[in-house]
């Protein structure tokens, strides 16, 4: 943790075979060596050993504490047996309900996780963002990528009105950026969603599967860096989501449409005059049939919001939706990267 964080969102050594029928593996830290440190040191130096029936490894750990507690990972891994799927710097947190999907029973409070979504930022420099939802079943989506910048899952909600929680204080949760080190070739970054029906289950998992995992006996040598962050979090340079909401919204004919409701902040868009021309450049699967999209100025936040009226056609299936801000050929925000659950 970093300063003025409470415990939220946690950090594994390794994800074996998360949600496969044939059932996770769970690696432990089974032995720690604490190096003594100095009078003056600024950081602490960890090493651990890392054991599972099909997967051994060493691993060090720098931790390197402050505002911003960065802990910089060397490991080393070794597979007894074949893995059908490595999880690299898997992090787990909890998304019960928030702003896009509210809460099936009475609750005072407006929201309740430790993290609202997962950001991933790829080698071409686009960013994405994909809001964490608590679906009805199992939930399992990706970005493939090469050699990634960083990935994370993030609480962007920060202030006490978001939650009104007096007791979890979910805006102290950190956010937890993985930043490798060298190059990771390719592979994808794994979202697991699971339904949860109260706060008190993790319920949401992220993580780096390589395209080509290590065979048994092959050493796998990995070095990345973890940020635990509040008061400076990792963003897009130009603008990102700040919030998404979901609701029909009001029509002048009842319809089963769907209304979600997309604002932006960030220096790009600080910028612009309030008549300024964006559109929302907003693609559907399959799935879906947009119905409508606008995008307007926010005069409260500073910020651009979109707002966009889509159709489902199977309600057994999800709708994956993909969204960025544009002025001309310019591209002015991170990706809004949604997925619809199924009902």
């Amino acid at each position: 943790l970093g300063k003025g964080q409470l415990y939220g969102i946690s950090a594994r050594g390794l994800a074996v075979d998360t949600a496969l029928n044939s059932g996770e593996e769970f690696p432990q830290f089974t032995e720690f060596w604490l190096v003594r440190p100095q009078a003056n040191d600024k950081e602490l130096t960890v090493y651990a050993l890392l054991d599972s029936p099909r997967v051994t490894g060493a691993y060090r750990f720098i931790l390197k504490p402050g505002v911003e507690t960065a802990v910089e990972v060397k490991s080393q891994l070794n597979l007894r047996e074949n893995i059908t799927t490595l999880g690299i710097a898997p992090l787990t947190s909890m998304y019960f309900f928030g702003e896009n999907q509210r809460s099936e029973v009475e609750d005072h409070r407006p929201e309740v996780h430790d993290s609202d979504g997962l950001s991933v930022h790829s080698s071409s420099g686009e960013w994405i963002w994909r809001p964490l939802v608590n679906p009805k079943r199992l939930l399992v989506t990706s970005f493939a990528l090469d050699n990634p910048q960083g990935f994370g899952m993030m609480q962007r909600d920060r202030a006490f009105a978001d939650y009104q929680d007096l007791e979890a204080h979910y805006e102290k949760r950190p956010s937890v950026w993985i930043e490798p080190k060298g190059q990771w070739g390719k592979g994808r970054v794994e979202l697991v969603q699971i339904p949860t029906p109260d706060e008190t289950n993790d319920n949401a998992v992220a993580f780096w599967v390589p395209d080509v995992k290590p065979k048994p006996g092959q050493p796998y040598d990995l070095e990345y860096r973890m940020l635990w962050q509040k008061e400076s979090e990792t963003q897009p340079p130009l603008s990102w989501v700040t919030q998404t909401r979901r609701g029909h919204g009001y029509t002048h004919k009842v319809d089963d449409s769907i209304a979600l409701i997309v604002d932006f902040e960030g220096p790009a868009l600080k910028k612009l005059p309030a008549d300024a021309k964006l559109e929302g450049i907003v693609t559907a699967d399959a799935n879906g049939k947009l119905m409508e999209t606008n995008v307007y100025h926010n005069d409260v936040t500073g910020g651009w919001r979109m707002a966009l009226r889509l159709h489902r056609n199977d309600d057994a299936k999800p709708v994956e939706l993909l969204a960025h801000l544009r002025s001309g050929n310019d591209t002015l925000s991170e990706t809004w990267s949604y997925i619809l659950p199924p009902k």
